[in-house]
């Protein structure tokens, strides 16, 4: 369990509020209009940013001052980070080591979780020899293989075609069921494709997450607006 303890955190004229948790394992939508403050939540947890005020725990402990590469997470992001000179299973490898020559446990690792996404034929392949959603398979293989068991992805599949991201979201339900996922996305069928549970945020404020089915069933007057402007 994800939780928040009065979290508040401030950068100029942006402030963002939340105080409550999100129970897993099980994909949690985040939505909610530009500059509601999907992607600063998504760096409080990940540690990318600090709150001013206020604790992040994981389970029952508190993960607020931890450094990034200490906490029980792994994000994927829009660009899904891939390094272009090092070939796809070299990339995954990364995911448990820093080192840009993997020894064969790493390497053996990085190629079955390829295999779980679908990419076992291509591990010797360059990020720019493969299409948008063969990189979106290897950066989600690369979070398979950290065994972190809270997974963040910030718009990460926004630039795949409706057909490819139905794809992703699919993967990601299957081969991550037994993990805590956030999901920003700024497509609300997303949430009503594979989440259980949808976060909404508008204005700095955090809406409590509740099934997904029980708030698109019932909109109250905010999420009604956004998903009516289409934001």
């Amino acid at each position: 369990m994800l939780r928040f303890e009065q979290v508040w955190f401030r950068r100029a004229e942006f402030s963002l509020s939340i105080d409550g948790s999100i129970l897993g394992p099980g994909i949690t939508a985040v939505i909610g209009p530009s500059g509601a403050g999907k992607s600063t939540l998504i760096s409080l947890i990940a540690g990318f940013e600090v709150p001013t005020a206020g604790q992040i725990y994981w389970g029952e402990s508190p993960i607020t001052m931890m450094p990034p590469d200490q906490r029980p997470v792994s994000v994927i992001f829009q660009d899904h980070n891939l390094f272009p000179h090092l070939n796809a299973v070299t990339n995954v490898a990364l995911g448990l080591s820093p080192c840009a020559n993997p020894n064969d446990t790493s390497r053996e690792a990085a190629r079955s979780a390829l295999s779980i996404v679908g990419l076992e034929k291509l591990g010797a392949s360059l990020p720019g020899e493969l299409s948008g959603g063969q990189q979106s398979r290897v950066a989600l293989a690369r979070a398979l293989v950290t065994k972190k068991p809270l997974i963040l992805l910030d718009e990460a599949f926004s630039a795949l075609g409706p057909a490819l991201r139905t794809e992703m979201l699919n993967l990601l339900k299957s081969v991550l069921a037994e993990r805590t996922v956030l999901l920003v996305t700024h497509n609300p069928e997303d949430a009503l494709q594979v989440s259980q549970q949808t976060l909404f945020l508008e204005g700095g404020r955090v809406w409590s997450a509740i099934g997904t089915d029980e708030l698109f069933a019932r909109p109250h007057k905010h999420l009604k607006a956004y998903l009516d402007k289409g934001d």
